[in-house]
């Protein structure tokens, strides 16, 4: 196994879950952290040998090619012109999610990687969660038999303490929306079980968050899936204090099952005709942020896949083409209540 070296570029909350990460895996190593922000990047603490950068674009024009694999963790606007940048100069890149928020945009960007031979890695961390594992097997091997009805609920909390004056978080161009920085894990979720929806309704508001985002914070989709069955998103960071829950639950003509819990993370209910609900391995924490939670920190499995894959010993485990397809998704969904 070669070692894989790596570049963490933005190094707020997300940056240093993933410089950890990457420091605490074998056959991974920490070669740059990269942040415009000069109080961000000193209060990072990583040992001497590796180099701190003022800009992607100065990391780019130093490292000659020494590291393998650029993480992209800033601002969601951001992503893609920083991916390009580093995917140009021959580097292989992992994508926070959302990979972006514009399609279009990330079109060129998968079409950019496919002339350079690179890899790009899509963060979508949720698809190792013991219980959302277990969904998956049991829907794919007709255990439910045919899927009547797929209901998510998104219900968080995100008010003044997330939401600083003058900073990216609520902005239309860097943030994008509660779907794409919130909640896009849980409609990768969707779509990876359930796959595409069409005829979608959609209905917004924005409850408490008229001061401090330039986008609705709840809404309320309805839509059909291509298999048929009749789907609903209810979604709302006006939650009070602090997360209440993220599910799904599933109707199928052999069964009914709800996974639940703050982070879709426990298996609430199960009865299945036949079947007996198996003992799953527990779910990881979520990431936490000091007063709010985020999605399980499963990031250990994202560097383990980016570290086996180039060294050709597995494939990627959610590629371009699938957070392209989420971030569709997502569009649709907002269009739909235009």
């Amino acid at each position: 196994m070669t070692t894989i070296k790596f570049a963490i570029c933005g190094v707020g909350h997300i940056g240093k879950r993933h410089c950890a990460v990457v420091q605490g895996f074998h056959n991974s190593e920490l070669s740059s952290v990269i942040d415009i922000d000069p109080l961000q990047l000193g209060s990072i603490e990583v040992p001497p040998s590796v180099n701190k950068w003022s800009s992607l674009e100065d990391f780019l024009n130093h490292d000659n090619n020494q590291t393998d694999v650029v993480s992209i963790c800033t601002p969601n606007g951001s992503h893609i012109d920083l991916a390009q940048l580093a995917i140009e100069k021959g580097y292989h890149v992992v994508i926070e999610k959302p990979i972006g928020i514009s399609s279009n945009k990330i079109s060129a960007l998968i079409e950019l990687a496919s002339q350079k031979q690179r890899n790009i890695f899509v963060v979508k961390q949720n698809r190792y969660s013991p219980p959302i594992k277990w969904l998956k097997e049991v829907v794919e091997t007709g255990k439910l038999g045919n899927i009547f009805m797929v209901q998510i609920n998104c219900y968080w909390n995100r008010d003044d303490r997330y939401y600083t004056p003058n900073g990216w978080r609520g902005s239309t161009e860097l943030d994008g929306g509660v779907l794409f920085t919130q909640f896009s894990h849980f409609i990768d979720i969707m779509h990876w079980i359930f796959g595409d929806i069409y005829s979608i309704k959609t209905h917004l508001e924005n409850y408490t968050h008229q001061e401090s985002t330039e986008f609705p914070d709840s809404g309320v989709s309805q839509f059909r899936f291509e298999n048929g069955a009749l789907g609903s998103l209810s979604f709302s960071t006006s939650v009070f204090d602090k997360n209440f829950e993220s599910s799904i639950s599933v109707i199928g003509e052999k069964g009914t099952v709800k996974i639940g819990g703050q982070y879709m993370d426990l298996i609430e209910y199960c009865h299945i005709d036949g079947y007996e609900q198996p003992n799953l391995p527990p779910t990881n924490p979520p990431n936490d942020y000091g007063p709010f939670k985020g999605s399980a920190a499963n990031h250990h499995y994202v560097i383990e896949n980016v570290v086996n894959t180039l060294n050709g010993n597995d494939t990627i485990t959610a590629n371009a083409l699938e957070g392209l397809k989420v971030v569709d998704i997502i569009e649709r969904i907002y269009k739909a209540a235009e």
